[in-house]
């Protein structure tokens, strides 16, 4: 067996209600609580704020996070953290308020300036006590190293460093009760993508790593129709939630890689959301990488196709992709670039940005140079 690292992510407290339990965790003082406004208006955070407030704590609500949250974004929350003298925060939403909220806590904690931590590693300070809450089943954020902010002209950049593990993450399928089923849709593939990614990862991809995402993977598709077609049915968003939760360990040590390249210039541009972006490329990266992962994509391929267990290897990477492309199509998605307003001479343009994303281009199984990616675009459009 080859060397390899792994980190187990942080502590999870799973069940109805669990995140009224970090106030029994969570140290006592002010706490910058960041969420979005949808999240807010929906009531989700009322029982946690509220049981942050019994135990004598002062809530510091911070919901201007958009979605793909921007620089301004991030640092307006650092300034209203800093301003009340916070000493601990929680991010409560879907992927966009959890990443708000890690590089929030971080940058409170340890002094470091963002512009220099951009990147892989760079990050080495301490940051504030941190919670996370997921409300979708999907970014996997509350499992993760890795926060991606927008900055100036759309281009997404991350900071994937140790320190924005979280200390405790909250798996409540209560509070996914209530989501759209283009949402549950969009990032239930999300999670999906980071499944497949993470196994076939051409980096860090190890034996614990695999076990996690192939067990995400069969959670997750094997509940997503569920999830969408009976939405107040808690054992199948429970799955969701695990298997999202699972995926989001298992790319945080094996990264995600071509999919992701190519679906951030999608919201950074055009701001679609990130699992619809993910959706509109899965198929044409993975055709992209069949030869090169062929086995992988074998291997995997009997957790959504039983049925091609014993074909040989070609044939099995195909009924993956296929199976994969149809549970999209039957989760509602609309699968053309041109369904979302994408116009063909933004081609170019998108090629060019998704080369920026080298953190995650050197991840996949075989390169995608900036004429692969006009190709798979236009495939996609």
């Amino acid at each position: 067996m080859q060397p390899f690292t792994f980190n187990p992510g942080p502590r999870l407290i799973s069940g109805d209600g669990a995140a009224t339990k970090l106030a029994d965790v969570l140290p006592e003082g002010p706490c910058l609580f960041v969420t979005d406004k949808d999240v807010f208006r929906l009531g989700l955070t009322d029982d946690c704020r509220d049981a942050l407030e019994a135990s004598g704590r002062k809530v510091i609500l911070f919901d201007a996070v958009e979605a793909d949250p921007s620089k301004e974004t991030l640092l307006a929350a650092v300034d209203e953290g800093r301003r009340h003298d916070v000493n601990h925060v929680i991010g409560f939403g879907g992927g966009s308020p959890m990443d708000v909220a890690k590089l929030a806590a971080y940058l409170l904690g340890s002094g470091d300036t963002l512009d220099e931590i951009w990147g892989v590693g760079l990050a080495k300070g301490q940051r504030l006590p941190l919670a996370l809450v997921p409300t979708t089943a999907g970014t996997g954020s509350e499992a993760t190293p890795i926060s991606v902010i927008t900055c100036e002209g759309g281009t997404k950049l991350a900071v994937n460093a140790q320190p924005l593990i979280a200390d405790y993450a909250v798996l409540d399928a209560g509070l996914t009760l209530g989501l759209p089923a283009h949402v549950t849709a969009a990032t239930g593939i999300d999670a999906i993508v980071h499944s497949v990614e993470a196994f076939t990862s051409a980096r860090l991809k190890n034996p614990l790593s695999d076990a996690l995402a192939r067990e995400a993977l069969g959670l997750l598709s094997s509940n997503l129709l569920k999830a969408i077609e009976e939405p107040g049915n808690v054992e199948a968003r429970s799955a969701m939630l695990l298997g999202a939760h699972l995926a989001g360990i298992a790319f945080s040590n094996a990264p995600v890689a071509g999919v992701h390249a190519l679906a951030y210039p999608l919201g950074g541009i055009h701001h679609l959301p990130h699992g619809l972006s993910n959706a509109l490329m899965l198929r044409v990266v993975l055709q992209h990488n069949s030869e090169a992962a062929r086995d992988l994509y074998a291997e995997l391929a009997p957790i959504l196709a039983p049925e091609c267990e014993g074909q040989g290897s070609q044939a099995r990477c195909a009924a993956l992709i296929e199976r994969l492309d149809g549970l999209s199509l039957a989760s509602g998605l609309k699968l053309r670039l041109r369904d979302h307003g994408i116009v063909e001479d933004d081609i170019p343009l998108l090629a060019r940005e998704a080369m920026k994303q080298t953190r995650l281009l050197v991840n996949n199984p075989c390169p995608i140079e900036e004429e692969d990616a006009r190709r798979l675009y236009e495939a996609a459009w």
